[in-house]
């Protein structure tokens, strides 16, 4: 069957283009000037001869996790990248809340949650007085690819939120740097997001673009109406051959000796989760494919990521992605080593496992684009979303006074609180890290000032043993400059955030229900520290140890594409990256 895109599609024929081209300016540019200097300049993307734009993020992958694996991989995955890009060693956000949708929405816009407005996996509406899911859409249903005789069971506590299962970019308030691709070539770049998240291919694609994501109830690379009325026939194709179900009954397993795993030793602690009979040490099974977490624990380990790289290339061969001058724009996130870090912890065999079997998969992937397209014609930037803690049992173990949080304390010490000073009970709607969410209707009905409730509830939060801030929104304006403050600043959105921002001390773990080992989301250095990596055309192999930002990707991806950079984005372009 033959897609429909929701919008018109220009003609992509190279030959066509470049003649219609070539008359076009060659005519206007005689006009203005002599013949004998009539010419028509290149832009950037034309000068550096780049036909694709690769952008890929490793979801929790730690700043250090590259450095820590190194010597594991090969020469053409990781190392491809480490050894011709221009590799900056000292990234981190600047943001407090250090989530999926928030960090891939600042890769991808160049600008801070205060201004792209997804502060969080979950975002608050107010119209409805509830928490919901961040690109929850009624009207952008998913697009079925079968009969489902199961529902997949959900782990993710901000899916659990999600009030529809539609889908789309809609509540991104900005431009990415794909529209803005989109745009310049006036709708002749392809634009496509890939992931085993629907969040995180949603946030890379953009509002212009086209986005599939691994469904945990099929198997299935799913999209939703916003992008298409009905899968493009390659699509369906390649979801009837049912890919995930060929590990039905196998196990994800080492790939190499166990003697040659730095963390070989690192394989049954106790904190460790066993995601439903998967176990907490190799070999995991995976089950049989009518297993409610069946498809969950493909995602759970690389054959999620394998998965992800195939799609990703029946887009390339299918879409005839990098294939004239007009560059193209293609995101592939991997949601794997994020996935077995939440069940395994960021320092244990299954870790380094996960990323050692990246490295080959990025390895077939980049050789695949060198096929199709050329490296040489292929801009490349890396990175991360967020990195990881190590969970709070390793770091007592190591003399640090840790421990896991009850998230039900907070709320409970915050109704207190406002039990205790203004009489009046019901104050507290919820609490989802990291945002306390008032009852604006009670706080109304008591007439209460919403700011004193605040104040009161927060100073009795910071009280609570493993709490380093709550930090009421409405005082944020008023509040002097720190390390702690700043982040919080930058992670508010006035109609999307919750009331008071609460912060946990280093390691200790605060989540809001799930079997999690290990949870990211704070301000603290291992939550913010991520890889950036440029490599293509023109850019030279260096090292940077300088203090850079994501923000800094998108104005970088669009300065070497000679494009205007998203419309939120205050940051400047890497020079680093440029030279």
């Amino acid at each position: 069957m033959q897609h429909e895109s929701r919008r018109p599609v220009s003609s992509r024929s190279g030959l066509f283009r470049r003649l219609h081209r070539r008359l076009a300016l060659g005519a206007l540019a005689c006009l203005a000037v002599p013949a004998c200097i009539c010419f028509a300049p290149a832009s950037h993307a034309q000068e550096r001869d780049i036909r694709l734009v690769l952008q890929i993020t490793v979801d929790g992958l730690r700043g250090d996790l590259l450095n820590r694996y190194r010597r594991s991989f090969g020469n053409s995955g990781f190392n491809y990248l480490l050894q011709n890009g221009a590799v900056f060693t000292n990234a981190h956000y600047l943001h407090a809340n250090t989530e999926t949708i928030v960090g891939h929405t600042t890769l991808s816009t160049g600008a801070h949650p205060s201004q792209h407005g997804m502060v969080g996996n979950v975002i608050f509406d107010r119209d409805a007085g509830e928490i919901a899911y961040n690109i929850e859409d009624a009207d952008s249903p998913l697009l079925p690819t079968r009969d489902e005789k199961k529902e997949g069971e959900q782990v993710d506590p901000a899916q659990k939120k999600s009030r529809t299962q539609g889908r789309s970019p809609k509540k991104i308030l900005v431009s990415t740097l794909a529209d803005e691709l989109f745009m310049h070539y006036a709708g002749r770049s392809k634009i496509f997001g890939v992931s085993g998240k629907d969040r995180s291919a949603i946030a890379m694609a953009g509002h212009a673009g086209k986005a599939f994501w691994f469904s945990t109830s099929t198997g299935d690379y799913v999209t939703s109406a916003y992008y298409y009325k009905a899968y493009p026939e390659w699509a369906a194709a390649w979801n009837e051959k049912r890919h995930a179900d060929s590990h039905a009954g196998t196990s994800w397993e080492l790939t190499a000796d166990r003697s040659t795993y730095m963390l070989r030793n690192q394989d049954d602690r106790t904190f460790e989760t066993d995601l439903g009979g998967y176990g907490k040490t190799f070999p995991h099974p995976f089950g049989t494919s009518d297993d409610k977490l069946f498809y969950t624990r493909i995602l759970v380990s690389p054959a999620g990521d394998r998965l992800s790289a195939d799609f990703a290339k029946q887009i390339v061969k299918h879409e005839d992605l990098g294939q004239d001058e007009v560059p193209d724009y293609l995101s592939v996130s991997f949601s794997g080593v994020d996935a077995v870090n939440h069940f395994f912890g960021p320092s244990s065999l299954e870790n380094e496992a996960v990323v050692r079997d990246l490295d080959r998969t990025l390895a077939d992937f980049f050789a695949f684009i060198d096929t199709s397209i050329g490296l040489k014609h292929t801009l490349i930037v890396f990175s991360a979303d967020h990195g990881m803690p190590e969970a709070p049992e390793v770091m007592a173990e190591r003399g640090m006074d840790v421990r896991r949080l009850d998230p039900d304390d907070v709320a409970k010490a915050a109704a207190k609180a406002g039990l205790e000073k203004f009489g009046t009970g019901g104050l507290v709607h919820s609490f989802f890290r990291p945002y306390l969410y008032l009852n604006s209707k009670a706080i109304r009905a008591a007439g209460l000032d919403r700011a004193q409730v605040e104040t009161v509830m927060a100073t009795a939060i910071r009280k609570l043993p493993g709490i380093a801030a709550a930090v009421p929104t409405t005082a944020l304006p008023k509040l002097q400059d720190t390390p702690l403050i700043d982040p919080i600043r930058r992670n508010t959105h006035p109609d999307r955030s919750g009331d008071i921002y609460v912060i946990q001390q280093p390691y200790w773990f605060l989540q809001e229900g799930g079997a999690i080992a290990v949870m990211h989301g704070t301000p603290w250095t291992y939550d913010t520290f991520v890889p950036i990596i440029f490599a293509g055309p023109g850019i030279s192999p260096k090292q940077v140890a300088r203090p850079v930002h994501p923000v800094n990707v998108a104005p970088t991806l669009a300065a070497l594409l000679g494009i205007k950079p998203p419309a939120a984005a205050m940051s400047g372009a890497l020079p680093e990256a440029l030279r």
